[in-house]
C-alpha cells in the first residue's frame, strides 16, 4: 500500500529531464564487409554531431549464417559479435567528432548475443554514472527453447530513475506463418527474465516505476519497465491476398497506403493478437526486404526466388506514460547495402525521471505516520468472496487461475499473508502458485484480488500417475493481529500419457484417459498381473506415423517449434484416442520430443550406462551388452526410435537434420 501511494505522489519528489535515443535494427544476412555505418547510425546527428543522442541501441540479426551447424552449436556468434561491436565503436567514437572529450564519447554498457542475434547499448560518457543496474537476457523459441534460429536478446537498465528495456528479436519466417510469429513474440515477451538483484528492484519501486513485486524476488520482466523498445526482423509480410507482382509494383512506386492496410503486423496489432500496448510510427519508407545485395533494387533476378517486398524490419515502443515518448524519425537507410535487408532507424525524445531523495523520504515519513494512526484503533477484519476453490478438470501442461476477492470490512488496516500449515515449510503444494502472497488493505480500499494458479507440469503429472500426489490442499490465510481463514483447493486431473513410463503406456491398448488414476478402481477394471498389451507405446507409434505421413523431407524438422494450440490438440487426441486433425508437422515433432523427454523413467535406465569411458575398440561390445540388458518394452522402444531417426537422416539434405543434432534433442 505504501509503495502504491508513493507511486501516486511521484510528481511531488521527481524532476523530469529530456533525453534523446537512437535505435537501429539490421538483418545483415551473415555479411561482414568493412562498409561504413555512419549513413545509418549518424545521418541525423548534424555536421559536427551537435544532435548526437544520449543513448544508442543497435540490434543485429543473422550475424552468422543460420545453417544447421551454427544453430546447433552456435560457435561463431561471439566472433561476429566482436566484429560488429568494433564497427559500432569506431562509428560512435570517431576522434574527429569526440575530440577526445569523454563526455562526448560513447561507452558500451553491455551487449547480448544469441544464435545470430546481437544487441548493444551505448551511452554518452556524461551519463555513465547515472546508468545503473544493467542486465541482459535471452530467450530461444526453438523446440523446447533450445534448438532453433529465432528468439530474442534483451538489455535493461535504470537511466537516472527511469527504467528502459531494449529487445532485439528475430521471429518466425515465411509469408503464411503469422501465427508462428505471434507465438514467438509471446514467448520472448513472457519468458524474458532479468536477474537484477533485490536492491535494483527496491530502487525501482522507490522511484515509482513498479507498484508490485514478489517478496524475495531478484528478477524483472520486459513489462516491468517505464519504456520498452522492441527492435528486429519481425518477419511480418504483406498479406497473401495481394499478389507478389503488385506488391513489387507498389513498393517500387512508393505507394504505401494499400500496402500498409495489408501489412500483417498492422492487422495483427489492430486485432489485439500481438504487441498489445505497443506503438509504431507510420511506415513512410519503402519495404526493407528483399533486396539484391549491394543495390537499391528488389531481388528479381531470374535465378533467385521471387519474394514479395515486406516491412520485415521494425521498431516499436511501449511506455507506462505514453506522453513521455516522442518519436522524432522513423525510416530506412540506403547505406550500408551489403545485405538483402535495409537497415532501419528511429530516434526518440523521452522524458526521464530524476528523484529528489529528501522529498521522497519526507513523503514516505508522512505515509508512515498515517499508518500509525490507523494501527492504533481496533482489530482487523476481512471478508472473502469464497473459501473453496474448485478448478474442475485440469490437463497436462495447462495452467488455470482462480481469484479470491478480499475486502477490508473493519475500521483498521488489514495486513494478510499466506502461511504454511503446522510442521510444514511450504505455503502450498508444488503445483500451486499464489500471487500475491501478502498484502494490505486500509478501510475503504477497493477489494484486493489473490490469484491461485494450478499448473500441471511434468513432475506433477508423474506424481499423480504414481499415486504420490492428489490435487487437494488446504491453504491458510493469516490476518496479522486477527484470525486465520482456511481455503480448500481441489481439482480433477484429466489423465495424460505425458509423464508416464513406457512400461505403463504399453500396458494398455485403451486410451490413457480411460484408465483410472485410483489403483483400486484400476485393479477392478484391468488385471494388474496381465502382460503388456503392446510392444511399444501406441502414443509414440501414432506420433511417428503422423510425422511419416506429413513428410520426413520437411525442412527444419525438429528445429522449428510447433503452433501451441495445435500441440495442445495433438496431446488431447493422444490421451483420448481421438483422430488427429489437420495439424502441421512441426507440431507433431514438438509432441514427439515432449513425449520422450516427459517419460517418468528414461528408455535407457541410468544404471545401464557404462561406469568408465568407452573407447572405439569396445564400443560395439558395450552397446550390445546394453541392448541385451534392456527390459523388453524399453528395448522395443529404443530400437523403434533409433530406426525412426535413421530413416529421418535419409532425407538430411531436405530436412537439414544430422546425427549430432538429433542427439541433442
Amino acid at each position: 500500500w505504501i509503495y502504491k501511494q508513493v507511486r501516486a505522489r511521484q510528481n511531488e519528489f521527481t524532476q523530469y529531464q529530456k533525453a534523446t535515443l537512437f535505435t537501429g535494427t539490421w538483418n545483415v544476412n551473415a555479411k561482414g564487409k568493412e562498409q561504413a555505418l555512419d549513413p545509418w547510425i549518424c545521418a541525423n546527428w548534424g555536421a559536427n554531431r551537435e544532435y548526437a543522442p544520449d543513448i544508442v541501441a543497435v540490434a543485429f540479426q543473422e550475424i552468422v549464417d543460420l545453417n544447421a551447424v551454427n544453430v546447433a552449436v552456435d560457435n561463431k556468434t561471439q566472433q561476429r559479435s566482436h566484429f560488429w561491436i568494433e564497427r559500432l565503436n569506431m562509428t560512435l567514437n570517431n576522434p574527429q567528432f569526440t575530440q577526445n572529450d569523454p563526455s562526448r564519447s560513447y561507452v558500451l554498457l553491455t551487449q547480448k548475443s544469441m544464435v545470430g542475434l546481437l544487441i548493444c547499448v551505448f551511452v554518452k560518457g556524461a551519463h555513465k554514472s547515472r546508468s545503473r543496474y544493467v542486465s541482459a537476457a535471452s530467450v530461444g523459441v526453438g523446440v523446447g527453447g533450445f534448438l532453433g534460429n529465432k528468439g530474442g536478446a534483451s538489455i535493461r537498465l535504470q537511466f537516472y530513475d527511469s527504467t528502459l528495456c531494449f529487445v532485439c528479436s528475430h521471429l518466425a519466417a515465411h509469408r503464411e506463418n503469422v501465427a508462428g510469429r505471434n507465438a514467438d513474440f509471446a514467448n520472448v515477451f513472457q519468458k524474458t527474465s532479468f536477474q537484477v538483484g533485490e536492491e535494483a528492484i527496491r530502487e525501482v519501486i522507490r522511484s515509482g516505476s513498479m507498484s508490485h513485486w514478489v517478496i524475495g524476488s531478484s528478477s524483472v520482466g520486459i513489462q516491468d519497465h517505464d519504456i520498452v523498445f522492441w527492435l528486429g526482423d519481425l518477419n511480418y509480410r504483406i498479406d497473401e491476398s495481394m499478389g507478389t507482382e503488385k506488391v513489387l509494383q507498389l513498393s517500387e512506386k512508393g505507394t504505401f497506403d494499400e500496402l500498409r492496410s495489408l501489412d500483417q503486423l498492422n492487422i495483427e496489432r489492430a486485432a489485439g493478437r500481438v504487441f498489445v500496448g505497443f506503438e509504431e510510427g507510420r511506415l513512410n519508407f519503402r519495404p526493407t526486404y528483399k533486396y539484391q545485395p549491394g543495390t537499391d533494387m528488389y531481388e528479381q533476378r531470374p535465378d533467385k526466388k521471387l519474394r514479395a517486398p515486406a516491412w520485415c524490419d521494425r521498431i516499436l515502443w511501449m511506455a507506462q506514460e505514453p506522453n513521455y515518448v516522442q518519436q522524432l524519425t522513423y525510416g530506412r537507410s540506403e547505406e550500408p547495402n551489403i545485405s538483402d535487408h535495409k537497415a532501419v532507424y528511429s530516434t526518440f525524445r523521452v522524458t526521464v525521471k530524476d528523484v529528489v531523495q529528501q522529498k521522497r523520504e519526507a513523503i514516505y515519513t508522512d505515509l508512515m505516520r498515517l499508518l500509525d494512526r490507523y494501527e492504533n484503533q481496533t482489530l482487523p477484519v476481512v471478508g472473502l468472496d469464497r473459501v473453496s476453490l474448485d478448478f474442475g478438470e485440469v490437463h497436462y501442461g495447462q495452467s488455470v487461475t482462480l481469484p479470491i476477492q478480499i475486502t477490508n470490512t473493519g475500521t483498521v488496516i488489514a495486513q494478510y499473508r499466506l502461511v504454511p500449515k503446522l510442521d510444514e515449510n511450504a505455503v502450498c503444494k508444488p503445483w500451486m502458485r499464489i500471487t500475491p502472497m501478502f498484502g494490505m488493505l486500509i478501510p475503504g480500499d477497493n477489494p484486493a484480488s489473490i490469484e491461485f494458479t494450478l499448473t500441471i507440469d511434468n513432475t506433477t503429472a508423474q506424481n499423480l500417475n504414481s499415486g504420490r500426489e492428489v490435487l487437494e490442499d488446504v491453504l491458510i490465510l493469516r490476518l496479522e493481529g486477527g484470525r486465520d481463514y482456511y481455503i480448500s483447493v481441489k481439482a480433477t486431473y484429466a489423465r495424460s500419457c505425458f509423464g508416464m513410463s513406457v512400461d505403463e503406456l504399453a500396458l494398455y491398448a485403451e486410451p490413457i484417459r480411460s484408465i483410472p488414476l485410483d489403483p483400486i478402481k484400476r485393479a477392478e477394471k484391468f488385471d494388474p498381473s496381465a502382460a503388456a498389451a503392446l510392444c511399444i507405446p501406441k502414443e509414440l507409434w501414432r506420433v511417428v506415423d503422423a510425422i511419416h505421413e506429413k513428410g520426413l523431407q520437411t525442412a527444419n524438422l525438429f528445429i522449428e517449434p510447433g503452433i501451441p494450440n495445435e500441440v495442445n490438440q495433438i496431446r488431447e487426441c493422444l490421451d483420448t484416442g481421438s483422430t488427429f486433425g489437420h495439424f502441421g508437422i512441426h507440431s507433431y515433432a514438438e509432441i514427439f520430443v515432449s513425449l520422450l523427454s516427459g517419460l517418468s523413467s528414461p528408455i535407457v535406465p541410468a544404471s545401464l550406462f557404462p561406469t568408465i569411458e568407452v573407447d572405439s575398440q569396445t564400443i560395439q561390445a558395450t552397446a550390445r551388452r546394453l541392448l541385451e540388458e534392456l527390459p523388453p518394452i524399453h528395448y522395443n522402444t529404443f530400437v523403434y526410435v533409433i530406426s525412426f531417426f535413421r530413416e529421418a537422416l535419409l532425407f538430411r539434405e531436405q530436412n537439414r537434420l544430422s546425427a549430432t543434432k538429433l542427439a541433442r534433442i
